[in-house]
Order: C-alpha cells, then structure tokens, then sequence
C-alpha cells in the first residue's frame, strides 16, 4: 500500500527522536558561575569554620551564593551572578593567604538523572564560554646550550671509551672548546669526534700543553635544533593540554620563537600557567667517586634540604626525554612515588650504566627553568629586564642494588600532588627549550555570555523567518516541515553534547545555515508533489512519486556539501573545524529529519486514506 511505514521504522523514528530529546535537555541548564578553593600543596582542608567566615564575609559584601560544595581538600562555591566571580574571588583570597588557591570556575548544574544517562551539554568555545589565552616565547639560547651540554658529555665518554686524555671542556655561545695535553692527542680527538658529531666546523688551537679543540656548530644545525625545539614544544604542550581535559584547545606557533596557547573553559588559570609552563625535567646522574677529576663533578643541592649536598658525575645517564609512560602512586610506607617506564633506548643506557656500578649511589636530579624580574636603570630610567635561571636539586639519591631496566620507581617527593604532577609531565613530554610567558589574557564568561546572546538571536530569528516561509508556501506541509525543522535542531544539539564536540561562534554560524538548508529537502519534496498532481496523479501516487523522484537530487546535493564541510574540518583550524562540525552534523540530520520524519507524519496523515485534496 502506498505511503505506509511498516511498524519497526514508526518505533525507529521514535526511538531516535527520543533520545535526541533526552541528549539535548543538558543544555537547558547551563553552568553555574563559582569559586574553586583549594589546596596550594594538596594537603591543607578547608574546615566548616572557614566556609561559615566565607559565607558571611560574602553575604556582607552583598554577593548571592547558590550552594557550597565540601570536597576533601577544596570547596566550590557556587553563585547568582557571574559579575560576582571576580569580586568573590578577590575578597576569599585575602581571607585566606597564600595557603589556599582560589579560582574562578563553572560548575555544571545537569541533574543527576541526566548525569546517570551520560548526559552533558554542549561544551563552548574560548569566544563563548571564557577561558585563557597564553602567548609563550621559546629561549633558543637555552636550548642550544643543552644540546652543546649533551653532546660534550657524548664527546666525552667517546674520548674515555678510546682512552684519550683531556683536561677541561668549556662552553661558550655556540662553541665547545677542548684542552688536551698535547696535539697528538688533540689531532686524534679530533678526527675521532668528526666522524660522529658532522654538525660542527673543527679548529685546532695552540700546540704542546696549550693545545686546544674548537668546536663551533654550524648555522644550518642552529637552525635546525631552533625549528626542533619550537616542534618539540608544541608537540609536549598539545600533550599536556589535552592532560588538562580542555575541549577544543588551540596551541599553535607563531612567529619563529613564539607559541600560542588557549584554553577554553579553564577558569583555574593558575593551574593551567603551572602545568602549562612547567619546564621540569629529570636527570639521572652517578654519585661521583672521591678520586673524580674536579672538572667532571658538580655540587648539586637537595630539593628538601638545600643545606645538604652531593656531588655528582656531570655526565648525564638518561632525562626525562626517555621515558615512555609515568603515573604516580604510594609505596608500601604510604608515601608518593613516581612508576616509569623508559623507552627502548632509554633502558638499554639505564641498564648499561647500572650493571657495571652496582654499589654505587645514583642521583635523581629535578631541574627546572625559571624567570625573576630584576630592575635596571637605563638611561637614567627604571626598567624591569627578565633574568632566566635554572634550579637543579636532587630529589633522589639511592644506592643501586641491581642492574635495572625499563621499569623502575622515583621516591623522595614531597606530597602527592607534587608527584602527580611530575608523572603528567614525564608522562606529556619534556620541553626541548625552556619557555616563557610574554602574555596572559583572561577571556571571562560575561564576553562568551554576549555573544552566545547574539548567537541565539541569530538562530531565533532564522528559524522564525523559516518558519512563516513555510507555512505560508505549503500550509499544512508546511506545519510538517517546521516540526521536523524543530526535531532537526533538538537532533543536532543532542549530537554535539554526545560527540562531544565545541560550539563556537562560527559554530553558531553553522547551525543558522543548517536551519536554512534543511528546508531545502523539504522544498523540493513538495514542489515534486505539486509537479506530480498537476500531471494528473492521485494524491497517493503524488506524494510517493513526489519522494521518491526528489530522493536522487536530495542526497546529490546534500554529499557534495557534506564533502566539503569534511574538507574544512581536515585542513581548517579552531574556528573552521567549529563551522565544519555544525555543518557537517546538521546535513546528517536534515537528511533523517526530511526523508523519514516528514514522511512519516505526512504517511500518519494522509496515508490509506482516501484524499481528493492536498493543502500544499
């Protein structure tokens, strides 16, 4: 019989319909403004005296506070206004001194029903729902001393390994330079270390007690340790980012030493600097022995007890570079640890070192790079001048029982978030050259709060203009389509919180464009029928001949759009891929909404039955 559905395709539709409307509910309830307080070291609680003092101090300064969430080291503190935020923030925090961090925060306000189906809103992007916005400057001086450090030490085991004596190693700028007791040596060295490091132009300097191996890397290896290091650093800093949890985040280069970072969504922006920035790496070093030339060793501190300190072999085993996998965890005394993994070459460098110094003490070295800000007076005025600096202790120092291997454990740290924190960064990749932050940018969520205002304008007022279109061009087909065109927007909101995927702004964009197309399908459907009844057909034949004939130019044009919205999103960046999302999303349910809803409800309607006349 014309124009009927069997049975399983009515419960199909529905079955979909109704999960689209289970799935799109979430963003009904959009997220709370809040404060997150929490611990600066992860071992202080915020007790119930301390959240009544809040409490009150904020009641006084006449800001609204929803609720107040108790968690074991860290509160939430949610509240009426988003204005609030800021000032909430500031007036907890002078409350609570450095102890505590505070943080601005959105906190999800779905039902627990909803949690329970796995149901979450849409998450937005940085132009609408706030967030962080880094600019990174990479130190290529800094990295091109740790590659001159690195090879030094390889220079000089080489030269050990041949029992070639030398006396000292300087560097300098982009310059090894190597003193020797006499030329002869000097000259073997030299075409030793030719053959494995080709990356330098060699210069003999000197004869006798004075003679000397200058070493000078050439401008196309600068280069290309300048384009590693920026590669390298984008490549830890995704890594990380997407440690983070943020949906959506952009980290691109810019520039020739210059990265971009933003995040949206994260309002603990002193999280996101300190996981983000954190340039931490490890060093793993032996103990040297008390008849070690003083050239070789180098005094290092401890992390907890600066007063206290080991002398070290400057030879490096492995870094942090070789680890392949790292999670923290307890050893049998409660305290935290660090569990590595090293890759291939790592372990093999580990395992050599270590089966040959059984008995020896082989240090964990911790080093970080930072910036202080020290004033300078130029030209008689004051000018604040950025000073880098690394900070080197030993977290570390045990006695090696047995030969290791891939797997082994770091104890010494100081408390669990610490050690968390250092297997994220073991885990995302060390940087190859320290950086930092030239800019920070706060985007709040009142600027994302305006643009997602205009943004549901816009789709107002596209589906409205659709709508009366609509109807007034098919009447009552035309009732079908704007239903089916609601369905489409319910269908495609619920597939984004599903998939997961950012709304942005351009995002937005996408979704008006969507309600304009997916009344095309429709168009043509019914222009086919009208077609179809003035050559004389019956109002049955009409409307199956009307969808089946608009069926081939339907799917041509929906493909080829779909296509290169597909396009966009391979080759586009942040805000193209948002476009393409939306736009590729809502083909998909154009295509459901109006080759099967409309014809299910216009079959419920009209089909078997008999109709002499259609209202379209």
């Amino acid at each position: 019989m014309l124009n009927r559905y069997p049975l399983w395709k009515y419960l199909l539709i529905l079955v979909v319909l109704l999960a689209g409307l289970v799935y799109s509910l979430p963003n009904l309830f959009p997220e709370d403004p809040a404060v997150q307080i929490s611990s600066e070291r992860g071992d202080a609680t915020i007790d119930a005296r301390q959240l009544e003092r809040i409490r009150t101090s904020l009641g006084e300064a006449g800001i609204d506070i929803q609720a107040v969430e108790e968690q074991p080291s860290s509160a939430l503190i949610r509240l009426s206004d988003a204005d609030d935020q800021l000032r909430a923030r500031d007036r907890i925090s002078d409350m609570l001194g450095d102890e505590y961090v505070v943080a601005l925060n959105l906190a999800e306000s779905t039902p627990a029903w909803l949690q329970s189906l796995s149901a979450s809103p849409m998450t937005l992007g940085l132009d609408l729902r706030g967030g962080v916005h880094f600019l990174l400057e990479v130190d290529m001086d800094a990295a091109l001393e740790q590659r001159l450090e690195v090879n030094a030490s390889a220079m000089r085991e080489q030269l050990r390994g041949e029992r070639i004596r030398y006396r000292d190693t300087e560097i300098e700028e982009r310059t090894i330079s190597m003193a020797f007791a006499n030329a002869e040596d000097r000259d073997e060295a030299r075409s030793l270390i030719a053959r494995e490091f080709p990356d330098f132009d060699y210069q003999s300097v000197g004869e006798d007690r004075g003679a000397r191996l200058v070493m000078t890397m050439s401008d196309q290896a600068v280069q290309e340790l300048q384009d590693y290091a920026i590669n390298q650093n984008l490549t830890t800093l995704r890594n990380r980012v997407n440690e983070l949890g943020v949906a959506e985040p952009l980290v691109q280069r810019q520039g020739p030493d210059r990265i971009v970072v933003e995040l949206p969504g994260v309002q603990d922006t002193t999280e996101a600097k300190r996981i983000v920035g954190a340039t931490a790496n490890l060093e793993f070093r032996l103990e040297a022995r008390p008849d070690t030339p003083e050239n070789e060793t180098e005094t290092i501190p401890f992390r907890n007890s600066p007063n206290r300190t080991a002398e070290l072999m400057r030879d490096v085993i492995i870094t942090g570079d070789s680890v392949s996998n790292a999670n923290h965890s307890f050893d049998e005394n409660g305290r935290p640890q660090v569990n590595i993994d090293l890759d291939g070459t790592g372990g093999t460098l580990m395992n050599r070192a270590t089966r040959t110094n059984i008995g020896r003490n082989m240090a964990v070295v911790y080093i970080e790079h930072k910036t202080r800000d020290t004033t300078v007076t130029v030209d008689g005025e004051e000018v604040v001048e950025r000073e880098p600096y690394t900070e080197r202790g030993i977290i570390s120092l045990a006695t090696i029982q047995s030969a290791l291997g891939n797997s082994f454990r770091i104890t010494g740290l100081d408390s669990p978030t610490e050690a968390a924190e250092l297997a994220l960064l073991l885990r995302s990749g060390s940087l190859a050259a320290p950086i930092y932050f030239v800019q920070e940018r706060t985007i709040g969520p009142s600027l994302g709060a305006e643009n997602i205002e205009r943004g549901v304008m816009s789709v107002q007022i596209g589906l409205l203009l659709v709508v009366l279109f609509m109807l007034v061009r098919y009447k009552v087909f035309g009732v079908f389509a704007n239903i089916a065109l609601a369905l489409n927007v319910t269908l495609l909101i619920a597939a984004m919180s599903l998939l997961g995927a950012t709304l942005t702004l351009p995002g937005i964009a996408g979704i008006v464009l969507t309600l304009g197309m997916a009344v095309d399908a429709n168009v043509l459907i019914f222009e086919r029928i009208r077609e179809e009844l003035r050559t004389g057909l019956s109002v049955q034949q009409a409307i199956s001949a009307g969808y089946e004939r608009a069926f081939t130019s339907i799917i041509d044009a929906n493909i080829t759009t779909l296509l290169v919205a597909v396009i966009l999103f391979s080759i586009g960046t942040g805000p193209v891929k948002g476009f393409a999302v939306t736009l590729s999303l809502g083909i998909l349910t154009s295509l459901f909404t109006a080759l099967m809803v409309t014809r299910a409800m216009v079959n419920l309607t009209y089909g078997g039955k008999p109709v002499k006349k259609l209202w379209i």
